[in-house]
């Protein structure tokens, strides 16, 4: 199951460097490029979608106590997707930006170093999504663990009161051979 999971998310790895790649190329193509690498990366977007839904469907088909891990994973996919559907949309109209621009005399300088700015910013954030998805995943690990250590203790605790209670009976046996001894002899 957690197989199926897995190779889903290397399609969609896959597919999601393959849209970034087309995305980045949208804005310098002009006329039916244009149109067609808009298409192909419509098409991969929704190769992408039911790529995310089959994933979903996975995820609720795992035992609760391990779906937090993959629920995280599923979360962040879908922001990855929702990045990439924003990306594209920007893409699209960037052609028209820079067209709008040079008639109008813009240098875009300023917009250009708020881009640099925000694309900091984001990868900062993807770093630190990243580092809180590591915790969490530890954090669930660690529990896991916990869990199995507690139920350990627990039957090593009925172990020990089963071998006191057989030492209870064992010591009462001996006591009633010790009396019955001692009679024997007394006779």
């Amino acid at each position: 199951m957690s197989s199926d999971f897995e190779g889903y998310e290397q399609d969609f790895a896959v597919l999601t460097a393959e849209i970034t790649g087309r995305i980045g190329k949208v804005p310098k193509l002009l006329g039916d490029e244009k149109k067609q690498m808009v298409a192909n990366v419509e098409k991969q977007l929704e190769e992408a979608r039911e790529l995310l839904e089959q994933m979903e469907l996975e995820v609720r088909e795992i035992p609760p106590q391990s779906r937090g891990m993959y629920s995280s994973r599923m979360r962040s996919y879908k922001q990855e997707m929702g990045k990439l559907e924003a990306d594209f949309k920007r893409s699209r109209i960037a052609y028209s930006d820079e067209v709008r621009n040079e008639l109008l005399g813009d240098d875009g300088n300023s917009s250009e170093n708020q881009r640099a700015h925000l694309l900091d910013n984001t990868e900062r954030l993807e770093r630190s999504s990243r580092r809180l998805e590591a915790g969490y995943q530890i954090a669930v690990e660690t529990e896991q663990i916990g869990q199995e250590m507690l139920e350990n203790l627990s039957q090593d605790r009925e172990k020990i009161q089963r071998s006191r209670e057989r030492l209870r009976e064992t010591d009462a046996n001996l006591g009633k051979s010790s009396r019955i001894l001692t009679g024997m002899l007394r006779r």
